[in-house]
């Protein structure tokens, strides 16, 4: 049957649809908790579950669309609330500081473009490399997702997959039962969401004495993720997370016990001796993994220069690409060109009358500092969502705030007025980069289904300003119903720009030394051979969101390694594929569900239960019964 066209009335009004109202979720979830969800997954699953509603045949490639255009809500309000509330938080110290809506609606707007198109050009690089190179771990579930449901193939650049309803079964089951699991948690409670050493009397003393700390996420979906980005990757990911938890962490409160180190952060009152494990982590650990992070881009820079140049000849060259190379035609270089010198400059009118009050000088150092480090921290962000799913966006935009607050301070710009440009500076910066790291999800999702990624590239930009809008609103929104100095909303990424750039501003250092630290660990790792970015990654990402990261990889190995022939091992690891995509795409789908009803007040309070180390017990059980479960499905 003939494919019809991917962009018609249906999948583009579906896609805003979407954007609409993942941003406000997304929004509201991320202002609370921390956490932004992404949401490619459940609006896969939205886009797929309407068309069969309304009985559309053969709408593989408008639900790509559907997906592509409503995914920008999660790239968006990642980049807008990780950064753009710091301006609220600082006002109620520095009352003369002003944020509106159109400020945050044109910073979110600018830099979500600036992502789309500096991205375009390494399009071909990401997407046509081998699965063994880049697992896309959220675009294999996604794509499982659209192309189950059609009983299609599922991935076409593997050699065997099942299809039909054969395939889509154990999709589904295993996304209720993974859904089902995240849902009892995130909205009842009834175990804890984590496994720590603290459960036991003596786990507890010796994260009080030594300051050594074990903890695991028993989520079903990061379990999943774990699985698809396999054992090798999740490994060096974990190793760097124990690396900082349990040599950096006791190490200075070894060194350090009876020393207050607050050169660069004066709210610091406590020796790091009497600080938690935590605490320890939070102050000076994740400094040393935005280091590593920073320096494994730059050398990750250095090391793919040739990639850089070769990606842009490869986005000149398509503009030739013919009909029958259908995946192939993304929008024209010279349009690419084009749009990028215009988005750039309309981004200087804006830092220059809209941030700057006026002063060239300071606009011109910005945009130039805003275009240099979006441009060669795309590759990063892209490289990090192909490798493990998890963009270190705020990590990037932590140090890009750091060097625009050094260097602004340098040219003059100082005080509040400086504390409102570089935290717009970042927001630009890092709806960027969060944008580049969804996109290149989505272009791969469009890549394995045939969709043409000259119309995803199109229709993201319509997507980026509703986006943009809604995130806008909502922002405003919650400042006035809650207001982000309260504390009823935690905007934890916000709180610690807000933490970094004060100080810096008001002539206060940054911590260098633990940066310079992070740095030299990135170049050893890479003279060593092991892979920089994935191990800083782990560095800065809590604990107990790695740690599941490598128990999902310990199973991808067990189950493909348990039989003598080799073929029963490939069918059962891409039965496991199956799995894995289901908990994913099942945890997300819950965790926007539990949103909602947390957005609608329906909430219930279990912090008593989760203090009470039973409940991790129960926790452990519960996760001890989902991964034998896990193993038992590959094998049916």
């Amino acid at each position: 049957m003939k494919q019809k066209s991917e962009v018609n009335a249906w999948s583009v009004t579906w896609g805003v649809l979407m954007a609409v109202l993942f941003s406000a979720a997304a929004a509201y979830l991320g202002l609370k908790v921390g956490q932004v969800f992404e949401a490619a997954i459940p609006i896969a699953i939205i886009a797929v579950g309407v068309s069969a509603a309304a009985k559309r045949s053969n709408a593989l490639r408008e639900n790509v669309i559907i997906q592509s255009i409503g995914a920008c809500s999660g790239a968006v309000v990642a980049g807008a609330i990780f950064t753009l509330p710091a301006i609220y938080i600082l006002q109620a110290k520095y009352p003369e500081m002003s944020a509106d809506f159109l400020k945050i609606f044109i910073a979110s707007l600018l830099g979500g473009v600036v992502g789309i198109l500096f991205l375009i050009p390494f399009r071909r690089y990401f997407v046509e490399a081998p699965q063994e190179q880049f697992p896309f771990p959220e675009a294999t579930a996604t794509t499982q997702v659209l192309k189950q449901s059609q009983g299609s193939q599922a991935l076409p650049d593997r050699e065997e997959q099942g299809g039909g309803a054969s395939s889509a079964k154990p999709l589904l089951i295993a996304g209720l039962v993974g859904g089902l699991y995240d849902f009892i948690v995130a909205t009842f409670g009834w175990w804890n969401e984590n496994v720590t050493s603290r459960m036991v009397p003596f786990g507890d003393d010796l994260a009080e004495k030594a300051k050594l700390v074990f903890k695991n996420n028993t989520g079903a979906a990061v379990l999943g993720l774990g699985y698809i980005i396999g054992f090798r990757y999740a490994l060096i990911i974990t190793l760097g997370s124990l690396f900082v938890w349990w040599l950096v962490v006791p190490g200075m409160a070894l060194l350090f016990s009876d020393t207050v180190l607050n050169q660069w952060n004066p709210a610091i009152t406590t020796a790091v001796g009497d600080m938690s494990p935590e605490q320890i982590f939070t102050s000076y650990g994740k400094s040393i993994g935005i280091g590593a992070i920073a320096m494994a881009g730059i050398i990750g820079i250095i090391k793919s220069w040739g990639v850089i140049k070769s990606a842009v000849g490869l986005a000149t060259k398509a503009g030739a690409a013919t009909e029958s190379q259908h995946t192939q035609q993304d929008l024209p270089f010279k349009f690419i060109a084009i749009a990028s010198v215009v988005t750039l400059v309309l981004t200087f009118l804006f830092f220059w009358f809209g941030v700057m009050d006026g002063n060239l000088l300071f606009a011109l150092v910005a945009i130039v500092l805003t275009a240099v480090i979006a441009f060669l921290f795309t590759t990063v962000a892209a490289n990090a969502i192909a490798i493990v799913g998890s963009n270190p966006v705020s990590g990037m935009t932590l140090m890009t705030l750091i060097l625009a607050s050094v260097v602004m301070v340098a040219v003059g710009l100082k005080g509040t007025g400086g504390m409102v440009a570089a935290l717009v500076m970042g927001g630009v910066v890092c709806t960027a980069l969060s944008m580049a790291g969804s996109f290149i999800t989505d272009l791969k999702i469009g890549y394995w289904c045939g969709t043409q990624p000259r119309k995803q590239e199109t229709w993201k930009f319509l997507g980026t300003l509703v986006s943009a809008a809604t995130v806008g609103g909502v922002m405003m929104l919650l400042n006035q119903t809650y207001g982000f100095a309260s504390g009823a909303l935690a905007a934890p990424q916000a709180n610690a720009m807000a933490a970094v750039i004060d100080p810096l501003m008001n002539g206060v250092g940054a911590p260098w030394p633990l940066y310079i630290l992070g740095a030299v660990i990135a170049v050893v790792l890479t003279l060593c051979k092991v892979p920089a970015l994935a191990f800083a990654l782990g560095m800065f990402i809590p604990m107990e969101l790695n740690v599941p990261l490598v128990i999902g990889g310990a199973v991808s190995w067990y189950v493909t390694s348990r039989s003598k022939d080799d073929a029963v091992n490939k069918a059962r690891g891409e039965k496991g594929n199956l799995v894995a995509s289901g908990f994913i795409a099942g945890g997300a789908l819950m965790g926007v569900l539990s949103a909602l009803l947390r957005f609608g007040g329906v909430s219930f309070d279990y912090a008593g239960w989760w203090a009470n180390p039973l409940s991790e017990l129960c926790s452990l059980v519960a996760y001890v019964l989902l991964i034998v479960y896990f193993i038992k499905a590959t094998k049916r």
